[in-house]
């Protein structure tokens, strides 16, 4: 834990990145009726990972918005990991236990998912994945009810933090295949059974919901059976190659370009095909090859192109999504290092162990510098990856709210280079020409953003505040309509929506929508703002008054009134 810690201090020091605002507690989440919807309503967060949810709940509970306690968590729970696999490990009576445990808590390609706030459900369901593991191995030896039912209780938590560890099941059959060299019915196959329901039911329902809610669907998703069978044999070696040289790590990868007819992608996959049909070959002298060459493929499963994960839009592979595999081809080197070290004298041995160890664990402290501040992140990825046009978006927002607008207006016009139909980079365009006072040009980019993204509530919202700026006031409310009808809940929709209404003199509608505003947000100054203004309109200054010193309250800045 100590040596974890140590590698991880400029993760501890960073901010939060990217869409990390999208897994650490929203405002309209944060209270008890929240976490009720984190549970019962899909939709409500990211993805419909109800315990990771609760997870940040309570954590948004004990420091708010502070990174730092995220951060720590996120290290914590992956040494936490690295315990229980050399737990595990002792238990299923596989040497190298501890040596595997420092080499997956120290290895680079682990940062991503330890220094990233939103892989938390990664390390979180990794802690399950694991203790239910070694709760199934001693199940296993005692045949003890309580155990099993100890272990299917740790399942089901790991299923409701990240669904891919529905791979455990198959991972189980396989750990006892290798222990027994056979699977028996009644003892191995018959237990697990309710295990591989639960994992089918939970594994389809993400699918769905990454489809349905997060948008992996469409025609960037749209591969061929062959398109889907060669890119899986070209992520399997490209996983394999991080792990032996973690060199050149990306946090974006450039995106492949996949050909059914081209001869390189099936050398990957032919290679695939050979390297298990030699491990099926050597099953007779040693089934570890094997064994672990169906962990790390099994456990792969998931993002190896046979079902469309939102994050291919950006690259096919990515550090984080190997975390929990990469414990396949770790543990298979690290039990064949220790057999084969035993001839060498002890001091060999721990002078080649700390060199490596040492040298892992210096490669994730320089990789984990990366996430120190939200700038170097961005241009790190660009620098690694030209190409990276999310890193170019977001860059440019970036600079655009520090008011470097011509440096922002480059990286958004190279997102719609690498990304011509970028819904995202219209919009911020439309933002840029919106602090410029240029509506008539924001009006056109937003136009274009709702035109390639209609269910998206923010850019419905950005065109209507843009329209009303041009006196478009009528088109400017069918737009505010819309968006608070595609998300009830955003505070912000109904405010501007109030102003909109307010404009065209409909103030009952308006005080209808501020009153909403200040109800799905009490925190909000803007809300009861208008509210004040939109009373005193109306003549019910005793009201007015009221909701102006609570906005005052909320933003201490605005004047007092007078006597």
């Amino acid at each position: 834990m100590a040596a974890v810690v140590v590698v991880y201090l400029p993760a501890l020091q960073a901010g939060f990145i990217w869409n990390d605002s999208d897994y650490v507690t929203r405002p309209g989440l944060r209270s008890l009726s929240g976490l009720g919807r984190i549970w019962f309503e899909v939709g409500s967060t990211e993805q419909y990972y109800p315990l990771l949810h609760s997870f940040f709940w309570i954590q948004h509970q004990l420091w708010g918005d502070a990174p730092l306690g995220y951060h720590l968590t996120g290290v914590l729970l992956h040494a936490g990991s690295a315990l229980l696999l050399a737990a595990g490990l002792r238990r299923w009576t596989i040497p190298g236990a501890w040596l595997a445990a420092f080499v997956f808590a120290l290895h680079p390609v682990a940062v991503e998912s330890v220094a990233w706030v939103a892989e938390q459900k990664n390390t979180l369901s990794l802690v399950f994945y694991l203790a239910a593991a070694l709760a199934y191995a001693a199940f296993d030896q005692r045949r003890s009810g309580r155990m099993y039912l100890l272990a299917t209780f740790l399942f089901v938590l790991a299923l409701l933090s990240k669904t891919t560890t529905a791979t455990l099941p198959p991972a189980l059959w396989v750990l006892l295949w290798w222990r027994y060299g056979r699977l028996e019915w009644r003892r191995d196959v018959l237990p697990l059974l309710p295990w591989m329901g639960m994992a089918a039911v939970a594994g389809l329902f993400s699918a769905w919901v990454e489809r349905t809610y997060i948008g992996a669907d469409g025609a960037e998703f749209a591969l061929s059976a062959g398109e889907r069978l060669l890119l899986a044999g070209r992520i399997l070696w490209f996983y394999v190659g991080k792990l032996v040289w973690p060199f050149d790590l990306v946090f974006i990868y450039p995106r492949w370009t996949i050909a059914e007819d081209g001869w390189t992608q099936v050398v990957y996959l032919l290679a695939a095909l050979g390297a298990l049909a030699a491990a099926w070959w050597l099953r007779a002298r040693t089934r570890a090859p094997l064994a672990a060459a169906l962990f790390f493929g099994g456990s792969l499963v998931p993002v190896l192109g046979f079902f469309n994960v939102y994050g291919f839009i950006f690259s096919y592979v990515a550090d984080h999504w190997q975390y929990l595999p990469s414990l396949g081809l770790i543990v298979l080197a690290c039990s064949a290092a220790t057999r084969g070290a035993a001839r060498f004298p002890g001091a060999v041995r721990w002078v080649v162990a700390v060199g490596v160890l040492g040298g892992l664990g210096l490669l994730s402290h320089r990789q984990s510098r990366m996430y120190r501040d939200i700038e170097r992140f961005y241009r790190t990825i660009l620098a690694d990856n030209p190409a990276a046009w999310m890193a170019h978006n977001n860059l440019g927002g970036l600079l655009r709210d520090r008011g470097q607008l011509d440096e922002a207006a480059f990286h958004f016009r190279e997102t719609l280079r690498y990304r011509p139909h970028s819904a995202k980079a219209h919009a911020n365009l439309g933002t840029l020409a919106q602090d410029r006072r240029r509506w008539p040009e924001a009006v056109e980019h937003y136009q274009e953003a709702v035109r390639r993204a209609p269910g998206r509530a923010e850019y419905h919202n950005h065109l209507a505040g843009a329209l009303r700026e041009t006196g478009r006031l009528a088109e400017a409310e069918t737009h505010h309509r819309e968006a608070v009808r595609l998300d009830p809940t955003w505070h912000v929709a109904h405010n501007n929506q109030g102003v909109t209404l307010r404009a065209l003199g409909r103030l009952p509608e308006a005080l209808a929508a501020f009153q909403r505003a200040a109800q799905l947000d009490p925190t909000s100054a803007p809300a009861q703002l208008n509210l004040a203004l939109t009373y005193s309109l109306l003549g019910r200054e005793e009201e007015s008054r009221r909701h102006y010193e609570q906005a005052r309250r909320l933003n201490p800045a605005l004047p007092a009134l007078s006597p």
